[in-house]
């Protein structure tokens, strides 16, 4: 049912106003009180700042539950307390200080 409705919301918008409204939501701050007042008339076409809010909202749900691994879990996102992304190197793969270069040439 979700598909439906998103058919018929991207049936009123096009790839411009697409674009413009991507566009916008990059420039305009999310805690700004106007935003979506600021991103319709970036969007132009009659958009409204309700049009633009609700369409935002459609895509961000739809995307969400299509796409979860857009929308990290606090345990598993990128900020999540955990190992490190690169693993530390294998004590048993690296040089002991007797074999490790000097640096000088002589």
């Amino acid at each position: 049912m979700a598909s439906l409705s998103m058919s018929a919301a991207r049936a009123g918008w096009t790839p411009k106003q697409n674009r413009l409204f991507e566009q916008a939501l990059a420039v305009h701050d999310t805690d700004a009180p106007d935003r979506w007042h600021n991103v319709a008339r970036a969007v132009g076409g009659g958009k409204s700042a309700d049009d633009v809010r609700r369409y935002y909202e459609l895509l961000a749900t739809t995307s969400h539950a299509s796409r979860p691994e857009m929308c990290p879990s606090p345990s598993t996102g990128p900020h999540a307390p955990g190992p490190a992304t690169t693993p530390p190197v294998d004590a048993a793969r690296r040089p002991s200080p007797a074999t490790r270069p000097t640096g000088s040439n002589t």
